[in-house]
């Protein structure tokens, strides 16, 4: 027996493979399936044009075998085997692949499409894998047309060794001896029944063959005959075959061969949810980019979704098997919510098939799949109102955060998904809906942010609007100030909040009639500014308020509500916060009093100053600075 070596540069490579490659030892099960599913394929195509093949593609399978006291994990199947050459080239020279070979030659024969031969391994690396969890690794193989077997053996170091062998049926079988048990490690795992069973499950579920393993099951022993009324039930363990695969994946069918009770098993046990989901979007697309996906809009948040530790994205299969559980790069962050699968042959992976090359293909499912969702989100809020509403409730604010994310660039993806509570509609609102009910005569769309949509309607400064007969979207979202600023405009309308001092258009008798208020309270406001320092910017006259007294608004980029939010997110704000304008009617009883007690008790004008401010404050929903002192203020003026 001739030992042989393998090359400096191969015996380096395998060394890093083994130990830098892969992220998880378990992928071996994965990488080892995916050739013996190739080796059926080559053979299943060459079944096509070869009649002396004599086998059908319910003949072909994958075996496992696991033998504990031995120590072995045996992956068999009956493709088309490799012959001592082959042998040598495909795994004495690393990075070879057999299959991708394999590929190029069936894409240069005239009538076969290269499309058409489904192949999974492109790399020649795969099968190196099995030395992260074994010793030794034979490999008994009878290439198809030949009646010669050959054994290849390595225990990963020290080269690899050929010789004839005997086995009585084509196919190969790779044999693998596991490592002993490690402190870090507990390698005798990949012999256990239930533990293949769920690797195959997590990774070679979609294989198109059955892949089989003996597996032991308990039942109950028949009652003896003349077992009398005492007697105990008594258990038995027995062996048999079964299938650990479902091999047809369920995206790959026709929407039509599918029903909804399905479509929900397969979310409800894929996902780990209890709760069926909202909806669910089927896409097959053949032409440049092939790919096959299924999409679920949940119907409730998950538990962990606004923590650091959801994880966004879609599972990525490339033929059938699995390379990521969550591909972040297939969902844009405002529909992180979604779950699902993809599966495409035409996305470039590296060479451990657990991470993506960022290429075109990749951006432009990505991109179909955004149109997709955003699409079906659509149709839900058109068809199926009550649905959307749900959604919204579970998802809105994650959807409302994609409108301010990169500076508002991806507003326009979102905005016909936006839904607003308003003074027409409890439920909620969409833009579109909302510009479809303004009158003629209303030149922006009204909105107001705070915490509470009963609060908000009661606000003085809403009072002049809703008496005009318009609509006033109510926000109760903390982002949602953010949300309009990037938003701006919708459909040629501008939105306008209802603290904005121009918030109603003024005709020109009306102009003049709040100069001269303004003019006749100017003493007024000074005391009030002179007053109050640096607490308020300035004191004016209001153009918002109607039978109300008082309120408060904010000037410059910084409102009243960006503040708060900002405060609770604990942000430094660099010494920016909202230039706070205290507004007064100058209609008011409370006016009044004020003005006569500047002109003629201005101790008590101080008093009243203060009150004011502080209701301001109250109405805004600010904290008032020193509550005690506040009432106290109140208690003394009702004496």
């Amino acid at each position: 027996m001739e030992k042989r070596q393998f090359k400096a540069e191969s015996q380096r490579m395998l060394d890093l493979m083994i130990n830098s490659i892969y992220t998880h030892k378990e992928i071996f099960l994965r990488e080892i399936l995916s050739n013996a599913s190739d080796a059926i394929d080559k053979l299943a195509y060459k079944a096509l044009t070869d009649d002396n093949v004599g086998m059908s593609r319910s003949d072909f399978k994958i075996t496992i075998t696991a033998d504990k006291e031995a120590k072995t994990l045996t992956i068999s199947d009956n493709g088309i085997g490799m012959t001592e050459e082959e042998l040598e080239n495909n795994l004495g020279v690393i990075a070879k692949s057999g299959s991708l070979q394999f590929k190029k030659e069936m894409a240069e024969k005239e009538g076969v499409d290269a499309g058409d031969v489904d192949i999974i391994g492109q790399f020649g690396v795969g099968f190196y894998s099995a030395f992260m969890v074994a010793s030794d690794v034979k490999v008994l193989t009878r290439a198809y047309g030949s009646d010669t077997a050959y054994l290849w053996e390595s225990n990963g170091t020290d080269g690899y060794t050929i010789t004839e062998a005997q086995k009585d049926t084509v196919g190969t079988d790779v044999i693998m001896t596991i490592k002993e048990d490690g402190e870090e490690e507990k390698y005798s795992d990949y012999l256990e029944e239930h533990n293949i069973s769920r690797l195959v499950k997590k990774y070679s579920d979609y294989i198109h063959y059955p892949i089989t393993m003996l597996v032991t099951k308990s039942r109950q022993k028949p009652k003896p005959e003349d077992a009398g009324d005492d007697y105990q039930p008594e258990w038995e363990d027995y062996q048999e075959w079964e299938t650990l695969n479902s091999m047809v994946p369920l995206w790959q069918k026709k929407k039509e061969d599918v029903t909804e009770d399905e479509l929900n098993a397969f979310y409800t046990d894929k996902f780990n949810d209890w709760e069926k989901p909202l909806t669910s979007i089927q896409v097959h697309v053949e032409g440049n980019v092939t790919y096959d996906a299924l999409l679920y809009i949940p119907s409730r948040t998950p538990y962990d979704f606004y923590t650091r530790d959801y994880k966004k994205g879609l599972q990525l299969y490339s033929s059938g098997v699995l390379i990521m559980d969550n591909c972040a790069d297939l969902l844009p962050e405002h529909f992180r919510f979604v779950k699902g699968v993809v599966d495409t042959p035409d996305v470039s992976l590296n060479i451990s098939r657990e991470m993506l090359q960022q290429t075109r293909q990749l951006k432009v499912i990505a991109k179909n799949l955004e149109k997709k969702i955003k699409a079906e989100l659509l149709k839900l809020q058109k068809e199926e109102r009550e649905k959307y509403e749900q959604f919204w409730k579970s998802f809105g604010l994650n959807v409302k955060y994609g409108a301010v994310s990169d500076y508002g660039m991806n507003k326009d993806k979102v905005l016909d998904l936006l839904l607003f509570l308003s003074s027409q509609a409890e439920k909620g609102t969409t833009l579109r809906e909302y510009k479809d009910r303004m009158p003629e005569s209303q030149e922006y769309i009204y909105y107001v942010c705070g915490d509470d949509a009963g609060q908000l309607a009661k606000l003085p400064q809403a009072e002049r609007i809703l008496d005009k007969g318009y609509e006033i979207l109510y926000l109760t979202d903390e982002v949602d100030e953010f949300v309009m600023q990037a938003i701006g405009e919708f459909d040629g309308k501008k939105l306008k909040s209802i603290n904005d001092e121009d918030a109603l258009p003024e005709t020109e008798e009306e102009k003049k009639a709040a100069e001269e208020k303004a003019e006749s309270g100017k003493a007024v406001l000074d005391f009030l500014k002179e007053t109050l320092g640096d607490k308020i910017k300035e004191a004016r006259i209001s153009k918002i308020l109607k039978s109300h007294a008082v309120c408060m608004t904010a000037d410059g980029p910084v409102t009243i509500e960006m503040e708060k939010y900002m405060k609770k997110q604990g942000a430094d704000m660099g010494g920016m916060k909202a230039e706070r304008v205290l507004e007064l009617n100058a209609d008011s009883d409370a006016f009044a009093a004020l003005k006569d007690a500047v002109e003629n008790d201005p101790e008590k004008a101080k008093l009243y100053a203060q009150v004011l401010y502080n209701q301001a404050l109250l109405i805004a929903g600010l904290p008032i600075e020193d509550p005690a002192a506040y009432t106290d203020l109140i208690c003394s003026l009702l004496k």
